[in-house]
């Protein structure tokens, strides 16, 4: 018997009835449970954060990819309930674990793995299917969670239920990459567990990419992230070198662009945020200095970059201020975004936050405009402020940190009197990029 138990609809196509459990609703869960009622499963979003429960069950999205009508209809359809009572976890045929899995003084903390795999252990029944999309080290899967799963169920992982892992990837605010049309990487501990996996995502997503184990998939995962993560360090270290050398480093990046082959567009910032790039590789560091005796110094090399851009961005911000003869600590400075990232509502690990708490500890005035991030980030305290033409022109300095869309660019250029950009979307003589 297979895990998709296969019903023809009206139109003749099949679809799926069997029961899923995503546990965790955040950036990566939810995206999946509204897909997997799309596809005509019976899902249930355990979650123990009870704020974020009841706002699911009202229809309310806290995550920026999936709408508060998406959620409304899921629960209109009578296939989705939002709960943290572990009853509606019995049951199931094919559970996720999407938990968050940050890191604690460097090490991973991999507490919320292990809760979930408690719950479910408890649950499992022969023939369901445990999936792993936490991002984590080479080994986890075989290592912590299949262990706890036999302790909790008497049941033998390959030979009574299926394990595999398939890392997230979740692209918030991109328009043209969503859950459907990413490929997903697949893995399970033995053939029949890939098949299973597969079969799942494969009624989910356009293209599965099956490997050949769950280390593997795990190691895919810190590869994408650690690519990213140490070429951004490699450009914001030659944008810090660039302003001193008086070399445009954004005319340098248009032109190296130009190139058809061997080079891929990265672009500085003020640092890096989520989840993914400050905490993804620093597993894999972890991973290798507790395998291997030794540092990964590329990945080491990297956080040290990038975790400074935020004081360097401090230090220019002082400098342009010093040359307008306005003190630091005497100055009314206006940021624009609080996010990591254009377009999205998400503060984790936010380099922009850093700026401002940063400026607040110099005694600077700060206003902050971000009409996606509601609440203050981490333990940053700034006056919050309405975009407008008014308090452009009221500050000594407009910081543009994150360049969301909906920001007016025009009238900004139009009415600041001196601009640092972070992102290189401004133009002017009273304009400096980073």
């Amino acid at each position: 018997m297979t895990v998709i138990d296969q019903l023809t609809t009206p139109a003749g196509r099949p679809r799926p009835l069997a029961k899923v459990v995503v546990v965790g609703q955040g950036y990566v869960g939810l995206p999946l449970a509204m897909r997997a009622v799309e596809a005509g499963y019976d899902v249930v979003g355990y979650d123990l954060d009870v704020n974020r429960v009841k706002g699911l069950a009202h229809g309310a999205s806290f995550t920026p990819d999936i709408s508060d009508g998406q959620v409304a209809d899921a629960l209109a359809s009578g296939r989705y309930i939002a709960t943290d009572d572990e009853m509606h976890v019995d049951g199931f045929a094919v559970a996720v674990i999407t938990v968050p899995t940050p890191l604690r003084e460097g090490v991973p903390d991999l507490s919320y793995i292990e809760s979930a795999a408690r719950t479910l252990g408890a649950k499992l029944t022969p023939g369901a299917v445990v999936v792993l999309e936490s991002t984590t080290y080479p080994g986890t899967t075989e290592e912590l969670l299949i262990p706890i799963l036999e302790t909790e169920s008497g049941l033998r992982a390959g030979a009574d239920f299926a394990v595999g892992f398939s890392p997230e990837r979740i692209d918030p605010g991109s328009a043209a990459w969503g859950f459907v049309n990413t490929p997903k990487i697949v893995s399970g501990v033995d053939d029949v567990s890939l098949e299973r996996v597969a079969e799942f995502y494969g009624s989910l997503v356009d293209q599965v990419v099956p490997v050949a184990s769950t280390r593997v998939a795990e190691m895919a995962k810190l590869l994408e992230n650690t690519f990213r993560h140490v070429n951004i360090a490699l450009v914001n270290e030659l944008a810090v070198y660039a302003a001193e050398l008086g070399i445009d480093i954004w005319g340098a990046i248009d032109a190296a662009s130009t190139k058809p082959f061997g080079y891929m567009r990265f672009t500085p910032g003020p640092g890096v945020g989520g989840h993914c790039l400050p905490i993804d590789p620093t597993y894999l560091a972890w991973a290798v200095r507790r395998g291997v005796g030794r540092p990964f110094r590329f990945v080491e090399l990297a956080n040290d970059v990038n975790e400074h851009m935020p004081d360097y961005v401090v230090s220019r911000i002082a400098n342009a201020l010093n040359e307008e003869g306005i003190a630091l600590s005497r100055s009314r400075v206006l940021l624009l975004g609080l996010a990591y990232k254009r377009d999205t509502s998400d503060a984790r690990e936010s380099p922009a936050a850093d700026v401002a708490r940063l400026l607040v500890n110099a005694m600077a005035d700060v206003r902050v405009a971000d009409p996606h991030v509601g609440a203050h980030p981490g333990d940053v305290s700034v006056t919050r402020v309405d975009l407008d033409a008014a308090e452009v022109a009221a500050a000594d300095l407009v910081v543009l940190l994150t360049d969301h869309t909906s920001f007016d660019y025009e009238m900004i250029e139009r009415h600041a009197r001196r601009v640092f950009d972070t992102r290189h979307r401004l133009q002017g003589a009273h304009v400096e990029h980073l």
